[in-house]
């Protein structure tokens, strides 16, 4: 079962996640700040990078370009997952290289549907 990182800032967003994705069988890592996601993608090459947006210091953006620029984390899957849902906003995230996107709330479904198909999407 694969590794998936979640870097969250949100306590009650980081457990919702986690807990959806550890019920399914799925081992997690959590980071609360962009630059402890970055380290803990390094360290452990995660199989799928779950990214919210709106971090502390370095936003979600800022990390994925840093991840993409880096050989050894360039090929992890990265699905954004944030509240920022108005039109411009996705294509700000759609344009920045995120594999897929999740808004918030969210939905299970579609959430676990998102997850399923970058991993898939990664072998």
């Amino acid at each position: 079962m694969s590794l998936i990182l979640i870097v969250e800032d949100n306590e009650k967003n980081l457990k919702l996640v986690r807990d959806v994705l550890q019920v399914k069988g799925y081992t997690t890592l959590e980071a609360v700040t962009a630059e402890d996601g970055i380290r803990l993608a390094q360290e452990h090459n995660p199989g799928l990078i779950l990214m919210d947006i709106h971090l502390p210091g370095m936003n979600g953006i800022e990390a994925l370009g840093v991840l993409r620029a880096d050989p050894a984390t360039a090929s992890i899957p990265v699905i954004a997952v944030t509240a920022s849902v108005m039109q411009q906003d996705r294509k700000l995230i759609t344009d920045a290289g995120f594999d897929a996107y999740v808004g918030k709330p969210i939905n299970l479904k579609e959430f676990l549907d998102a997850v399923r198909g970058a991993l898939e999407g990664s072998k």
